[in-house]
């Protein structure tokens, strides 16, 4: 039997506010993946694990009245959240459907387009389901996906740190947490970095994937607060940091100069056709 795999961060209205963020974050490389696709206005549209629906807004006001946008998650109140905040919109057409996207459903029945936006290295061995997508999809289905690397931008913070940087230490530190909590959880820190070329021994076409680091400002030191606060409890679990430290380590970084701070975490894009 299939168990939906839970998402290790939080679910919370604090957890939608870091989604947005995360959003703010994002915009451009967000809107370039939908260019690339492209998403056309009368596509059905399928998101994988929507959250609060931060991308969904931007998929949605992509369409006409002849577009339709199916957004899937396993959280009950992230699905809540996204359908009040689409309806507001009043911009296409639209349902929320609760699901694991682990084990594709009818949901994909149709799809024109499949997209999913830094949520597929929350699925354990997302190659098997990258595979199985391939297998469901109709030949020519456009395929978007935005994936994070929490791992390859830590090594330019390590170097910088080591030759005269010591305020840098509560990135570094961060950078650990976050991927020790990850590979607890057996998922990937750093799916992002082989995503193209998983799809194409999927067998997937025209697959085309280009990368960026994401800038390091106060939304980035906000969101790295706010990680904190949501898994504290997962953290301190799992022996990597105890709430004393986590609250070090929060204090450290609201101390951060933020016009001065390398990249933290970078994003792989990658786009294809089934």
């Amino acid at each position: 039997m299939s168990h939906p795999q839970e998402y290790i961060l939080g679910q919370s209205p604090d957890a939608a506010r870091r989604l947005e963020i995360q959003d703010a974050h994002f915009a451009d490389v967000s809107e370039k993946l939908l260019d690339e696709l492209p998403l056309r206005p009368h596509d059905r549209v399928v998101e994988l694990g929507c959250g609060a629906g931060s991308f969904s807004r931007r998929i949605l006001r992509r369409l006409d009245e002849r577009g339709f946008m199916v957004s899937v998650d396993s959280a009950p109140g992230m699905l809540e959240q996204a359908r009040h905040g689409l309806s507001q919109l009043g911009l296409g057409r639209f349902e929320v459907v609760q699901a694991d996207i682990a084990s594709p459903g009818t949901w994909l029945d149709g799809a024109d387009a499949v997209v999913a936006r830094t949520v597929l290295h929350h699925v354990p061995m997302v190659e098997f389901l990258l595979g199985r997508l391939r297998a469901m999809l109709r030949p020519g289905t456009r395929l978007g996906f935005i994936e994070p690397d929490f791992r390859t931008p830590l090594a330019r913070v390590a170097y910088q740190e080591a030759t005269g940087r010591p305020e840098l230490a509560p990135l570094r530190n961060w950078g650990m947490a976050i991927n020790q909590l990850y590979q607890a959880n057996r998922i990937s820190p750093a799916v992002g970095a082989t995503l193209a070329s998983s799809l194409e021994l999927a067998g997937c076409r025209n697959v085309r994937t280009w990368s960026q680091e994401c800038r390091s400002d106060g939304l980035m030191v906000e969101n790295m607060l706010m990680f904190y606060d949501e898994v504290r409890d997962r953290l301190t679990d799992l022996g990597i940091l105890s709430a004393a430290e986590i609250a070090a380590q929060q204090h450290l970084l609201r101390t951060l100069a933020v016009d001065r701070l390398p990249p933290v975490w970078a994003v792989h894009c990658v786009v294809a056709e089934t």
